[in-house]
């Protein structure tokens, strides 16, 4: 969704008119939902999360700080959501600041997710990807599926940019050491 456009709702809605967030809520259902589906497992109570995301995204709106994107604002609440979620189930969320280092290049990132792209079947990688622990897997699914910079990684997550770029590389690495393993037995 172009950020105009959202813009415009937001404005919208600020100004009294509900109506308009329905279209925020369309165009980010899907990844809402799969986000708290990858964390709770239960289809039942990942509608439910994401739900209780966008109602409070919505009581949350007057925060929304004008000229950003909205969707790394919203997954950053969805977060939220499921870690609380999590928490209250007694389960562990697994997200914890990493130790920064900077060692992500432009040039290296974007030649490893070519050659992730060229060598591996979507399929196999997303099932990688689900067994990972859950720091390592968003970081993953925000840079390569919703193309998250690495500044807006580090806002929803609530770590720093080079611990964002840690997550990043160490995802990559996961990836790279369980095909190797399905490839020998291949």
């Amino acid at each position: 969704m172009d950020e105009t456009y959202e813009a415009e709702i937001i404005k919208e809605v600020l100004l009294g008119d509900p109506q308009p967030f329905e279209a925020l809520v369309r165009e980010y259902q899907g990844a809402i939902y799969s986000l708290m589906l990858r964390n709770v497992r239960d289809s039942s109570m990942a509608a439910d999360l994401a739900q209780e995301s966008f109602t409070r995204a919505y009581a949350r709106l007057e925060t929304f700080k004008k000229g950003k994107r909205f969707f790394p604002w919203l997954y950053s609440i969805a977060l939220n959501v499921a870690r609380d979620h999590m928490r209250k189930s007694g389960r562990d969320f697994h997200v914890f600041m990493d130790n920064p280092t900077d060692m992500d290049r432009p040039e290296d990132r974007k030649n490893e997710q070519e050659a992730m792209e060229n060598h591996l079947d979507g399929n196999v990688v997303f099932e990688f990807v689900q067994t990972m622990a859950p720091k390592y897997r968003e970081a993953l699914i925000l840079r390569y599926k919703h193309d998250f910079s690495m500044q807006e990684i580090a806002n929803v997550l609530d770590i720093s940019v080079s611990g964002a770029k840690m997550r990043i590389s160490r995802g990559l690495e996961m990836l790279r050491d369980q095909f190797k393993e399905v490839s020998n037995v291949r």
